[in-house]
C-alpha cells in the first residue's frame, strides 16, 4: 500500500494532511470538553470553600458561646484582663428626672454569677426605694476588697435610681420609706431581707465581694424586668 503523499499548496510546498481522528475534534468540541471539566473543578472548589466556611462559623459560634451566657434574665460576657477574669453585663441607663435613655451602663463583677447563685443564699425579695441608707458594723478592708465591694454597690444603686447615703446610725424602717442595707460579720455568707426594704449582707471570712455581688445580680435582674 502506497503512502499518501502530502498535497502541494499554491507555492509548491508540501501541505501537511491532518489525520481524520484529529480533524473530527473541532475547536468547538474541545472547548466544550474544557468547559465541562472546568465547571466540575469549580463546583468542587465551591463545595470545599463552603465546607470550610461552615466549619469556621460553627467553631466561632461555639467559642463565642463559651464566653457569653444568660443568668437570671441578664446577659453576661466573660472578660479577661491579664490574669483577672470579670463578668460583664449591661442595661439601659436613664436620666433620673426625665427618664430619657442615656446609653447602656456596663457593669463588671469578679465572681461568676452562676456560682454565686448556687453558693450564696438570698432570702427574701428585692425592693429598692429612692433613698438608700448604707451601714456597716466593720471596716471590712479585706485586702482592698471592701472598698471595691462598697463602691460597686453604691454605684449600682445610684444607677438603679437610688440616692445612697452612708449612715452608721441608720436602722431598718418598718414602714419601708427607704431602703436599709447593713453589712455585717456572720458565720455564713449570704443576703437576707429583714424588713419591707431592709437587707442584711452577711459576710464570713472576708467574703465581701461574694456577698455584695450576690446582692448585685438581684438588682441586675430587677432592672432587666423593667
Amino acid at each position: 500500500m502506497k503512502d499518501k503523499k502530502n498535497k502541494k499548496n499554491d507555492f509548491g510546498e508540501n501541505e501537511l494532511i491532518t489525520p481524520k481522528s484529529q480533524r473530527d475534534e473541532s475547536p468547538d468540541k474541545i472547548s466544550e470538553k474544557e468547559i465541562k471539566r472546568e465547571n466540575k473543578q469549580l463546583a468542587t472548589l465551591f463545595v470545599v470553600i463552603g465546607g470550610v466556611l461552615i466549619v469556621f462559623m460553627l467553631t466561632y459560634l461555639f467559642i463565642n458561646s463559651l464566653g457569653n451566657f444568660e443568668y437570671m434574665g441578664s446577659d453576661f460576657k466573660i472578660v479577661k484582663e491579664g490574669q483577672l477574669i470579670f463578668y460583664n453585663t449591661a442595661f439601659p441607663y436613664r436620666d433620673k428626672m426625665t427618664g430619657k435613655y442615656l446609653g447602656d451602663y456596663n457593669f463588671y463583677i469578679r465572681n461568676d454569677p452562676r456560682k454565686l447563685g448556687e453558693d450564696v443564699r438570698f432570702d427574701g425579695g428585692l425592693e429598692i426605694m429612692e433613698n438608700v441608707a448604707l451601714a456597716s458594723t466593720e471596716s471590712f478592708n479585706c485586702d482592698g476588697d471592701g472598698v471595691i465591694a462598697v463602691q460597686n454597690l453604691a454605684n449600682l444603686l445610684n444607677v438603679a435610681g437610688g440616692k445612697v447615703i452612708k449612715d452608721p446610725n441608720a436602722t431598718c424602717d418598718e414602714q419601708g420609706r427607704y431602703t436599709y442595707i447593713l453589712l455585717q460579720e456572720a458565720n455564713v455568707t449570704g443576703v437576707k431581707q429583714v424588713g419591707p426594704s431592709c437587707y442584711e449582707i452577711n459576710i464570713d471570712n472576708c467574703e465581701i465581694l461574694e456577698a455584695t455581688e450576690r446582692f448585685l445580680i438581684e438588682i441586675f435582674a430587677k432592672m432587666n424586668e423593667k
